[in-house]
């Protein structure tokens, strides 16, 4: 509902029940052809879940509907993306398997974070690093298209070569490989780009890049449940998801929003990993909880979801992240490294590893 004037979710289904299927009798909400919904701060994004075979046709709707939800008041923003009816893939006959997306790789596992500013892409980085300590083949996309990080958290610089200059050849560095779009454009370059370019770049850099044989590939999603997140789980057949939170309770209610979205997917959840979980002072050996303590921890119990592990908050974590050494590798005797070692082998046990 809308609070304090802002749009909210009931508003936009309100607006979006005045339109029908061209073909069915009835109005795009009801006929469940509305998903992965999300309304923040005026910005609203959804999509449309169509007939693969008659998506042009539905083009002229997906017009409207942004139409529709854009003459709310309040809304600032409006992204409407058409994408194919999770049912009509299920119902596929199983004489006739889908080539998949990723050959070569056997276990893809997102690591999301409902909201910003949890550490996600830190900790995406260093699970990554740590189940390569165990002897595992590891990549890592960063699938973070308007803010890559994963560049300068492995320390890798220049571009990607290609192969018969259609097909990208990995970056490598620390012992695993990666690709991420900002080893394309310059770190300083705007990404100023909407829905259905960000799903197709998420699809190339998972379908063009030779991977090779790997036992897990780790994907670094952005932040929330927009387009990256919907191509990730529609179009890639996710072993799991791993959930990274802080303890306090703003960051939790976005964790939620983020567990529901993938168990509306119909994708795993692994477990929720608590970062920044307390801060023991280098000097005088005092924990301070800063964020609070405990709280994905007990989200998870609330759940029943696993809890994976905690990480607390230590300024070297992010210097080694911020000069392409991460912890992991810099020190990988210290807690924090066998914290996210640790996690990285419980991650590869859930998956048969």
């Amino acid at each position: 509902m809308a609070i304090g004037g802002t749009i909210g979710e009931e508003q936009v289904l309100a607006a979006l029940r005045q339109l029908r299927d061209p073909e069915r009798d009835g109005d795009i909400v009801t006929l469940g052809m509305v998903g992965g919904l999300v309304v923040r701060d005026g910005n609203v994004g959804f999509a449309l879940e169509v007939d693969r075979a008659r998506a042009a046709q539905f083009e002229p709707l997906r017009r409207a509907a942004e139409a529709a939800v854009a003459a709310l008041p309040g809304v600032l923003s409006v992204t409407a993306v058409l994408t194919a009816e999770r049912s009509a893939v299920k119902a596929k006959a199983p004489s006739q398997p889908e080539k998949p997306l990723v050959p070569g790789v056997r276990h893809i596992v997102a690591v999301a974070s409902g909201k910003g500013g949890v550490g996600k892409s830190t900790v995406a980085v260093n699970l990554a690093l740590g189940a390569a300590a165990l002897g595992l083949k590891v990549g890592l996309l960063d699938a973070d298209i308007y803010g890559p990080s994963v560049p300068r958290m492995l320390g890798i610089t220049g571009r990607p070569e290609t192969v018969g200059g259609k097909r990208l050849v990995p970056m490598r560095n620390h012992g695993i490989v990666a690709m991420s779009m900002g080893f394309l454009v310059p770190e300083d370059s705007p990404m100023i780009w909407r829905g259905p370019m960000v799903m197709q770049a998420v699809q190339q850099l998972l379908r063009d890049v030779e991977w090779g044989e790997l036992d897990i590939l780790f994907v670094d999603l952005p932040p929330g449940t927009g387009d990256a997140q919907l191509t990730l789980a529609q179009q890639v057949p996710l072993a799991g998801a791993v959930i990274v939170s802080t303890p306090q309770d703003i960051a939790l209610l976005d964790a939620r929003r983020g567990l529901g979205m993938f168990a509306k997917v119909d994708v795993p959840i692994l477990g929720i990993i608590e970062n920044m979980s307390y801060f023991s002072c280098p000097h005088c050996g005092q924990r301070t909880d800063i964020f609070s303590h405990g709280g994905a921890r007990l989200e998870a119990e609330r759940l029943g979801i696993e809890f994976l592990g905690e990480v607390p908050l230590d300024p070297i974590i992010r210097e080694t992240s911020d000069s392409g050494h991460p912890i992991s590798i810099t020190d990988p005797e210290s807690p924090h490294a066998r914290a996210f070692r640790r996690i990285a082998g419980r991650i590869a046990e859930k998956l048969g590893q």
